[in-house]
Order: C-alpha cells, then sequence, then structure tokens
C-alpha cells in the first residue's frame, strides 16, 4: 500500500535533515559543504533548482555560493543587492518568502532562469528563506520546484527554517576558522618581521674591526645558497650569525631548524636527521619525519658538526652532494631542498688528520668559511655588550640598574674571556641580580673575576689596601657623575670637599680624567 503524499514529505525531510550534519563536517571547505548540502535538501522537497546566497563580508551585495540544476557559470556571474528582489528582500527582513507562481510576482528576477527553463505548461513555486549566524542575517537559501495547489507550504518553511538554521552554523564555524587562520597567518608574519629585526645585522653588537669585517662577509654569503661553515670557539655567537644568514636569504620565509649534535646520543642522531618509518627500531611505533625534511626549503644549522659520528657523516655527505636520503628502516629515497650552516668549536683540519672526520665531508662544508673571533680579541665590544645585559637583565629581573662603577668597567676590560660571550653575559646576569643600588660596582661581579688565580686581575692585598681600593672606586664613581666637581661630589659621598680634595691627592685621581671640556 503506498504510504500518504505528506508522510512520504516527511520522512524525505527527516532523511535529509539526518544527512546534513555528516555532509557538512565531512566537506574539506564551505563551498563544498554548502553544494552537497544543497543538493540533499532539493532532491527531499523534489526542487527543479536551488541556490545558496552569501553576503560579501560587510557589503550590502549577495553572492551565488552554491547551485544545483543552474549552470555553474551562471551562478557565478549572479549578484544581488540587499533588499533586491525576493531574495534580497529575505536577507534584508530576515524573512522567508513563499512566490506560489513566478512568473506572477514582479520581485521575482529570475536572473538564474529558472522560470524560463521551465515548461510553459507549468508554473513555478520559489521558495526562499534567510541563513543566519550570529544574529545577523549573513544569506539566503532559495528552492525552484514545479507550482502545486496541494501542496503544503507551512511544513515545507518549517522544513527549510531547519535546514537554514544548520547551514548558518556552518557559515558562523566557517567565518571563526576563517579569522582564527588570518590572525595566526598574521602573528606568524608579525614573528617572523620581529625575528628578521632581531637579527639584523644592526641589531647585533660588534663595532671591533674584525666583527666589522665578519659582517662584511655575512652580507656577501647570505643572498646566496652556499653552504656555510662557521667556526669559532664555544660562546662566541656562532648561531646568531647562523639567524642573521638565514633571515637576510631568499628563504627567509621558510623553516630555520636547528640541530646540536654534540648533544644528541650516538644512537639518536640519524634518527633526528633523517627521521624513521614505524618499526625502524624498539619504540619507534610511529613513522617521523628528520630535521632534513622539516627544513624543507628553508634552512638547516647542524651546530657542533664535528661530533658527528663517521657513520653519521656519510649519510651527510650523500644529502649534500645528491640532495636525497632514505629515512632509518625505510627504502624511499627522499628528496629535499635545504640550505645548509654547520658550526663547530673543533679544529677539523687536525680531525682529518687524525681520521675522526672524513675529508670528503670537510671540503663540502667548508665552501665558505666564516670565522668568529673571541672575545679578548675584539675587547672595543665587551663594553658595549656588557650594556646591552645590563639593560636586558635589569628589565628581566625588575631591578633598577642603569650602569657599571669604573672598577667593574676596569675588571671586565682585563679579564681573559675564556667562556667569550656567553660568560660575559652570565656574569652580568649576576651582577644585577647582587647588586644593591643603581650601579654595579666591582664587588658584585662573580669571584673568578676577582680571584687572582683565575683572572689576574686583582692581587693579594691588605684590608687597608683593600678599603683605600673601595675608597678608590666610591670617588671615582661620584667624580665621574659630578664631572670632577669636588664639591657636588663631597655632597654626594655626604662629607666635606676638604675630606674629598684631601682622599684625590692622596689616591693620586687625576680630575682631569673626570672633567668634561
Amino acid at each position: 500500500m503506498p504510504r500518504p503524499v505528506a508522510v512520504r514529505a516527511e520522512s524525505d525531510h527527516l532523511s535529509a535533515l539526518l544527512s546534513l550534519g555528516p555532509v557538512l563536517s565531512a566537506a574539506p571547505n564551505l563551498k563544498t559543504a554548502l553544494a552537497r548540502a544543497l543538493e540533499h535538501v532539493a532532491e527531499a522537497v523534489s526542487a527543479r533548482s536551488g541556490l545558496i546566497v552569501l553576503r560579501d563580508g560587510e557589503a550590502p551585495v549577495l553572492s551565488v555560493a552554491a547551485a544545483t540544476g543552474i549552470s555553474w557559470q551562471t551562478a557565478q556571474r549572479v549578484r544581488y543587492r540587499v533588499g533586491e528582489g525576493i531574495i534580497g528582500r529575505v536577507v534584508d527582513t530576515g524573512r522567508p518568502v513563499v512566490v506560489p507562481r513566478a512568473s506572477q510576482e514582479p520581485l521575482f528576477l529570475n536572473r538564474t532562469g529558472v522560470h524560463k527553463a521551465a515548461a510553459s505548461s507549468e508554473d513555478t513555486t520559489f521558495v526562499c528563506v534567510p541563513i543566519c549566524a550570529a544574529g545577523a542575517c549573513v544569506g539566503a537559501v532559495g528552492l525552484a520546484r514545479p507550482h502545486r495547489i496541494d501542496a503544503d507550504m507551512e511544513r515545507l518553511l518549517q522544513f527549510l527554517g531547519v535546514v537554514a538554521s544548520l547551514l548558518g552554523y556552518a557559515v558562523r564555524i566557517h567565518a571563526l576558522q576563517q579569522a582564527e587562520r588570518q590572525q595566526l597567518v598574521a602573528e606568524n608574519a608579525q614573528l617572523r618581521e620581529e625575528l628578521r629585526e632581531r637579527y639584523d645585522f644592526r641589531n647585533i653588537i660588534g663595532s671591533s674591526r674584525p666583527m666589522q669585517a665578519l659582517f662584511a662577509q655575512v652580507t656577501q654569503v647570505a643572498r646566496s645558497q652556499t653552504t656555510v661553515l662557521i667556526r669559532g670557539e664555544s660562546g662566541c655567537g656562532k648561531e646568531l650569525i647562523a639567524h642573521a644568514i638565514h633571515y637576510h636569504s631568499a628563504r627567509a620565509s621558510k623553516p630555520f631548524v636547528k640541530v646540536n649534535c654534540g648533544a644528541l646520543p650516538e644512537g639518536l642522531v640519524e634518527s633526528e636527521l633523517f627521521g624513521h618509518e614505524a618499526g625502524a627500531f624498539t619504540d619507534a611505533r610511529t613513522a617521523r619525519k628528520g630535521r632534513f625534511e622539516l627544513a624543507h626549503g628553508g634552512t638547516l644549522f647542524l651546530d657542533e658538526v664535528g661530533e658527528l659520528s663517521l657513520s653519521t657523516q656519510v649519510k651527510l655527505l650523500r644529502v649534500l652532494q645528491e640532495r636525497e636520503f632514505e629515512r632509518l628502516g625505510g627504502t624511499q629515497t627522499l628528496r629535499v631542498n635545504v640550505r645548509l650552516i654547520a658550526a663547530t668549536n673543533r679544529n677539523l683540519e687536525d680531525a682529518v688528520r687524525e681520521r675522526t672526520f672524513r675529508e670528503d665531508l670537510y671540503y663540502r662544508l667548508n665552501v665558505f668559511s666564516l670565522f668568529l673571533p673571541p672575545l679578548r680579541d675584539r675587547r672595543p665590544d665587551i663594553l658595549l655588550l656588557a650594556d646591552h645585559f645590563v639593560e636586558k637583565y635589569a628589565a628581566a629581573h625588575g631591578k633598577d640598574v642603569r650602569r657599571l662603577a669604573t672598577t667593574a668597567i676596569d675588571m671586565l676590560m682585563s679579564y681573559h674571556w675564556p667562556g667569550n660571550v656567553r660568560e660575559l653575559e652570565n656574569c652580568i646576569e649576576r651582577a644585577v641580580l647582587v647588586a644593591t643600588g643603581g650601579v654595579i660596582h666591582g664587588h658584585d661581579l662573580p669571584p673568578s673575576l676577582q680571584t687572582a688565580e683565575v683572572s689576574g686581575t686583582l692581587p693579594r692585598v691588605s684590608l687597608s689596601s683593600a678599603t683605600a681600593s673601595l675608597e678608590m672606586d666610591l670617588i671615582q664613581d661620584a667624580l665621574k657623575t659630578t664631572s670632577g666637581n669636588l664639591a657636588r661630589t663631597a655632597r654626594l659621598l655626604d662629607t666635606t670637599e676638604r675630606i674629598i680634595a684631601y682622599k684625590v691627592k692622596k689616591l693620586g685621581i687625576d680630575l682631569r680624567r673626570f672633567r668634561r671640556d
């Protein structure tokens, strides 16, 4: 026995609603989701054609986002203004409209040609309902079907109202995702710009002649695709130079991936660099990309490259020569486009002679070599770096420390800095923490700078000599502040001008050092 028309229609509507959820969630993008949903809905209500229009942002213009039963070339050209025709009025008022006979409705613009395509003996019924999201009308869904006198329009409007609610939710989710994606893109661009500015040559501290020569070399090599070998003692800033090369190259918008070869166990270096397949070794449950794959299109920085084992050096040599490799435990050959920057504090020539570093790999890495001078060879930069670190760590630790006293400067300039810039930074951070006033004095610096056995900067002294040294420190610091004015110096130290003049003469302080012409 055939089912009544109303029961069959209600069943079709329910089936369509049940299928809309999976259709909207499974589609890769909003346009595909709307197109598939429209096809299901049109089939459920026996519509000849249908379309979904959405607003173009904040503009009062509606464009077709999905269509069925209509040529997509035609639909793409169709535009409505808010308030124009049936569709424009629905979006403007937020209320559904039913046009029983499209041929008799002057507001029915028929820009898609659906009524013209109908048979001459049939008229067209057009139903349009608004799509709302977040309390605003963002579009409309319209369906054209053959005119029937016995059609239950109230039931149809209820069904399309539910459909429009689901479509509105999908549009809202898409808008939020787009906003989040745009925010992430903007943040990513901002971070890249901050990194570019951070590693700009103007922000790398160094006015000494060796550093200026280094900057000239970095400028020459940055724009090329050449492999670079950065050499220098530990703590000189090799990673900073590697960043500067990357962010001044054509690969600046691509990844910068760094690997400390000396910090990784020998058994894990190969997996870290080249990745591994599932089951390649114990606990390798899933496949994992290596650093070469992650750096594709960008730059790979290998720090402490001299620590690589000979077996890993063979694979690295192949990547440099052929630009291809296989993951650990894999057979598929992968090709990469990576610029390599390597760094080491070892003497690679000695390592080649001792056969702990491959000669062919050495020549592959040593295409363009940069040497970072140790801090003891760039003494004009010590005070610049110290002032920078004072400002940095005073802000980081919330301390009101603004400068270095004369004795502290003398100690910094006299020390031989075996740990280079890294040691200087650590010394200044400690001094900022222990300083009790706005000035870092010599006694605030670490013991390594104050102990004769370590630095050779201070001899063993008696109590009276130590007192005299501290007294000289305080008086010189005050004279520096007052430009050598004895009266102001006495007021600053809460004593008399006669005593200050006596102490200056006794300690052999030259006032001309502090006076400004």
